[in-house]
């Protein structure tokens, strides 16, 4: 009688183990792009370049210059914003230029939007509530003598 569940380690390379396969399609759903944007973004090295490559386009080495990084980590850092969409590259002779691709930004600000509603109408709340229950204070203190 075969067991169930089988390790794919057990001696059937490429056949999945029962349990992945229920895990997978069941309890692994692909991150919202919006988070995964969020996640990229997170890294303050990578909003420094997203921040100069908003103006144009550069080349790795104006990068290394304006960010203030090694050559290796930029270009790292650099993977890491074109695996998610933020930034594209053209070959120019000898030169990657790369630019802002705006798009997951304006994907990650409308998954944004509900929570800035939500925040603003509590502020504003807040804000009527004060009115509302606090007095107006007299100043209690005295001019000095001689103005007015």
């Amino acid at each position: 009688m075969a067991m169930p569940f089988r390790r794919s380690s057990c001696g059937e390379p490429g056949r999945a183990h029962t349990v992945d396969r229920i895990y997978a399609s069941v309890y692994v759903d692909p991150v919202p792009t919006s988070l995964a944007v969020l996640d990229v973004i997170a890294e303050p090295t990578r909003r420094r370049i997203l921040d100069a490559v908003r103006a144009g386009e550069r080349s790795v080495g104006e990068l290394v210059e304006e960010v203030g990084m090694h050559q290796p980590g930029i270009s790292r850092h650099l993977k890491v914003l074109r695996d998610a969409g933020l930034v594209e590259v053209r070959q120019d002779a000898q030169r990657r230029l790369y630019r802002l691709r705006p798009e997951p930004l304006m994907e990650l600000d409308e998954w944004l939007e509900p929570y800035r509603r939500e925040w603003a109408n509590r502020l504003d709340a807040l804000e009527r509530h004060l009115e509302r229950t606090t007095r107006p204070t007299r100043s209690t203190r005295s001019t000095p003598r001689g103005t007015p």
